[in-house]
């Protein structure tokens, strides 16, 4: 063999674990998928059990006076960010904002139902256990700022973004009348919202802590 030809070939070899490395983050880039939205403090199994087992259980008061005026939500974070927009960028990826905050692209994946979203107007901030549910479970006695702070909790795992026609079809509904679409969702879905019930010290009705404890018999 020549050495000019031994010498193409052993170029050749260099050139391919190159070349495989480079096709291999081809790929990768394309293949990479936006975050999942997680909110923060969502318990284990075990301490969800334990929360719920702790919540006082009692018939559901009444949706009278109720008004989501009475929860003051979206404030502002910090700058020009609201919790709303907070959020967005929490849960995203790649989320580009404007001047005043709001998300102008991106990629949201919705846990709820597992559609992924690049447009934030497809995309509703959850509150996990519902201001309504919540007025009804106690919140009705709360003062203002108790309930402002409860619409707007960055702390708990209380706010979510998901699917908008998703959130609009869970209304006001507990878990013993509305679950995720995705079965396999409802083990987070049942920890968050036990662990904000028990954060806010809110009351279940038997049938919701029913549902909820075979939620987390999924786990």
């Amino acid at each position: 063999m020549s050495t000019v030809n031994k010498t193409a070939r052993f170029t050749a070899a260099l050139r391919l674990p190159a070349f495989s490395l480079l096709l291999a983050g081809v790929l990768a880039v394309g293949l990479v998928t936006p975050a999942q939205a997680t909110p923060p403090s969502i318990p284990s199994t075990s301490t969800a059990l334990a929360e719920l087992a702790a919540l006082r259980v009692a018939t559901e008061g009444s949706t009278s006076g109720y008004s989501r005026d009475l929860f003051p939500h979206w404030t502002t974070v910090s700058g020009a960010c609201n919790t709303r927009e907070t959020v967005l960028k929490r849960d995203g990826t790649n989320v580009v904002t404007d001047s005043a905050c709001a998300a102008t692209s991106g990629r949201w994946y919705s846990p709820y139902d597992g559609a992924t979203w690049s447009a934030a107007s497809d995309v509703d901030i959850d509150h996990v256990v519902p201001l309504a549910e919540a007025w009804r479970s106690g919140a009705s006695s709360w003062t203002t700022s108790r309930r402002q702070s409860f619409a707007n909790d960055l702390g708990g795992p209380q706010l979510i973004a998901v699917t908008d026609n998703v959130n609009q079809a869970k209304g006001d509904q507990d878990p013993a009348l509305w679950k995720p679409p995705l079965t396999s969702y409802w083990c987070t879905y049942a920890k968050m919202w036990t662990r904000s019930k028990y954060k806010w010290g809110l009351s279940v009705n038997s049938a919701e802590k029913t549902a909820l404890q075979s939620m987390l018999g999924r786990c």
